[in-house]
């Protein structure tokens, strides 16, 4: 089988278990967890990152922390699929004595740190990316955001931290999937520059037009993260909050809508289905 091919089918596999968490667990923010599920895929079955299910807190893993918490139930079925913790854990989602909530945090094995409030992140991440050049260590981090994240001014000061002490061991991915909590994004605060955003604040800008297609994810956030040249790496990458459900999809308040139980079902069928 071809990588491109794993990616795929790994994608798939990987939304089909998000829906069926979602049935379990109606409380989990589905539209948010299904836009950067090709992003998770590209990075651990990509040969992207370096990660050690065996034993997660390895000094030599890169550190990825995904800063949009609330949006990566479906990380769940990914980190169960590569080794964190045994399968079974996604049945208790959300349940009582379960280590698998509704919003992330470090109990489960493969999250580096606290995800639910919004904007802290990346300044994490810089403290990381710093520790790590001061011990002279190659490792990568890498940080994943939404758009609507990007509104806190948190952000911001980590994003002039970054250029100013030279972190090209930092990359940021932005899930830039255009619907915030409550509106589509541009309706609250307008991204629409967000390239020539970063480019000011002296970032090196990569975007993905498919956020999506994982041939393009995948070239693209392994030449980013390779890319040592002073800079700090940010990927803009185009994404669909909700893909795979279309009613999601085109929905201003997608973010805090559920997907009916009986009709998660279909969907799965669907998404298999699909070529």
């Amino acid at each position: 089988m071809s990588k491109k091919q794993l990616l795929k089918d790994k994608s798939k596999f990987i939304r089909c278990e998000t829906l069926k968490i979602h049935k379990l667990a109606p409380e989990t923010r589905v539209a948010s967890s299904l836009s950067p599920i090709e992003i998770f895929v590209s990075l651990y079955y990509g040969d992207i990152l370096n990660f050690n299910p065996k034993d997660p807190r390895d000094d030599s893993r890169d550190r990825f922390i995904i800063s949009k918490g609330h949006g990566s139930i479906s990380m769940y079925p990914l980190l169960a699929d590569v080794g964190f913790f045994d399968k079974n854990e996604l049945s208790n989602v959300c349940k009582n004595g379960s280590f698998l909530g509704g919003i992330p945090d470090p109990i489960i094995p493969g999250y580096e740190t606290v995800n639910g409030s919004l904007g802290h992140g990346l300044g994490v991440g810089c403290g990381m990316a710093v520790a790590l050049k001061t011990k002279q260590n190659k490792q990568n981090v890498v940080v994943l955001t939404g758009d609507g994240e990007l509104n806190e001014g948190s952000n911001w000061e980590a994003i002039m931290f970054a250029p100013q002490h030279k972190l090209d061991n930092l990359t940021l991915i932005v899930d830039y999937n255009k619907v915030s909590m409550l509106d589509f994004s541009k309706n609250i605060i307008n991204m629409s520059s967000l390239n020539d955003k970063f480019k000011a604040f002296n970032w090196k800008v990569y975007e993905i037009i498919d956020g999506h297609d994982v041939e393009e994810i995948s070239t693209t956030l392994k030449e980013a993260i390779q890319d040592r040249d002073t800079k700090p790496k940010v990927v803009i990458v185009n994404t669909i909050k909700g893909k795979g459900v279309p009613f999601l999809e085109t929905h201003s308040l997608s973010h805090i809508l559920s997907v009916k139980s009986e009709d998660i079902d279909a969907l799965i069928e669907e998404i298999q289905n699909a070529d």
